[in-house]
């Protein structure tokens, strides 16, 4: 986990990491709060893998697959380092894995206007009633419960959102395990994926997903939270 809100002397040093066409993705934004979050969170992603590779942070080379996840290049990947990043405001987590597709998301809770709308357009049948017999209170930790457990799973895929979001259930009530129900027409547990929620910080909520190994069980997934350069 990393926070993004850091000086701008910070910025402009870790803007140094970045490559050229990151440089330029970043100009794009519109918004200095959104350039500075981009620049701050790429180039920890870099600091984190040039740790894991040893090697710079600035020599790490990226290619993106076709729904744009990013993958380590050929020249950078004799580790099979699999990994995903995702952010919410000025909080950033990142997962790794070695030969295993990963995804990652959090979100920040809060109530939504049109959350049934969002619902009943995006959620499963199932998940969609398992929404609405929710009490009223427990509605926007379970909507954001669904939202990125859903989001964590497509991301492992490496479909995004491109990924038809209701040939699968996930469980989303408060309290209750975080799960894979189904994968089209097959159980949860027989899926091949493994799902576990963690809480990042006040106020958000998260989700990882990893390719299940045999006999692991998500209990095994680990989850730390680790001091980031």
């Amino acid at each position: 986990m990393s926070r993004l809100d850091v000086r701008q002397e910070t910025v402009h040093a870790l803007a140094a990491l970045l490559s050229d066409k990151e440089r330029q993705r970043a100009s794009r934004f519109v918004f200095d709060r959104e350039r500075r979050r981009f620049t701050v969170a790429r180039a920890r992603l870099r600091q984190l893998l040039s740790a894991r590779l040893g090697m710079r942070p600035d020599s790490v080379e990226f290619v993106y697959g076709t729904r744009g996840k990013p993958a380590l290049a050929p020249s950078c990947a004799a580790a099979d380092l699999r990994f995903n990043v995702s952010h919410s405001d000025d909080v950033a987590v990142y997962a790794f894995s070695h030969g295993r597709e990963i995804g990652i998301d959090i979100e920040s809770v809060r109530a939504i206007h049109n959350a049934e709308d969002i619902a009943a357009r995006f959620f499963s049948h199932h998940e969609n009633e398992a929404y609405l017999a929710l009490d009223q209170r427990d509605r926007p930790l379970g909507f954001f419960n669904c939202w990125t457990r859903k989001e964590a799973f497509v991301k492992a895929l490496g479909d995004g959102l491109y990924h038809p979001l209701d040939c699968f259930d996930v469980s989303l009530s408060p309290g209750a395990p975080a799960k894979i129900l189904r994968v089209r027409n097959t159980p949860g547990e027989n899926c091949g994926w493994m799902l576990q929620s963690f809480v990042p910080g006040p106020g958000l909520v998260g989700a990882l997903v990893v390719r299940k190994l045999p006999h692991e069980s998500a209990e095994q997934i680990e989850v730390q939270s680790v001091p980031c350069c």
